[in-house]
């Protein structure tokens, strides 16, 4: 059985749970776990993403403050050129530690035959922040899950090359951020309708 340390994404909070009030910091590399984003956003799996932050310990789990950064592939909605540039944002994840009431199996994926449960009450815990299990009785912290969501969240769904883009021209396709005088005048659209117009009626014929 594969342990929790042997994960790529597992960090240890051993010395801070269970003692409110700890803080632990938090600036490490991670692999990009797989399945984020598509062929037009996304993060390679196995790309490097940096989370920087701190594990804060309270009264029941650890609240985890962190900057996360990561490498983002894009297609420009507007000149469909490719972008590939660093992305951040701000996450802040509860990890409470486990129900005791669901015995001493404890609960989770390392609780041997025990359900896992959520905690339904848990001081501190607030509605904006994504919640996460702490395993091995609370002594770690596995990111793989938080990673995934946050980028598949966070993504920007309509990235640019840059704010102003001016995009491609409707009637030939040009470039106009190379070309930004590059105009069709009536005759010339006017001309092209007609050519398609043309086309698609042999192509009928």
């Amino acid at each position: 059985m594969a342990r929790i340390e042997d994960s790529p994404w597992a960090v240890s909070v051993a010395q801070v749970a269970s003692r409110a009030g700890q803080s632990k910091p938090i600036d490490a590399t991670f692999p990009a776990p797989s399945g984020i984003g598509d062929e037009i956003v996304g993060v390679d799996e196995g790309a490097d993403v940096q989370v920087a932050g701190s594990f804060d310990s309270i009264v029941d789990g650890l609240i985890l403050s962190a900057r996360i950064n990561a490498p983002v592939h894009a297609e420009c909605t507007r000149c469909l050129k490719p972008i590939q540039r660093d992305w951040g944002v701000n996450v802040t994840a509860f990890f409470p530690y486990e129900d005791k009431s669901a015995g001493k199996g404890g609960s989770g994926r390392n609780g041997g035959k025990a359900a896992e449960e959520e905690v339904d009450i848990v001081a501190g815990e607030d509605e904006s922040e994504d919640t996460y299990p702490l395993l091995e009785g609370g002594s770690w912290a596995d990111l793989e899950a938080l990673l995934r969501d946050t980028l598949v969240e966070e993504l920007p769904l309509q990235p640019l090359c840059k704010p102003d883009c001016k995009g491609l021209c409707s009637q030939c396709g040009i470039d106009l951020n190379e070309q930004p005088d590059h105009r069709h005048d009536v005759t010339d659209i006017r001309f092209a309708a007609l050519e398609g117009l043309k086309a698609r009626l042999e192509g009928n014929g």
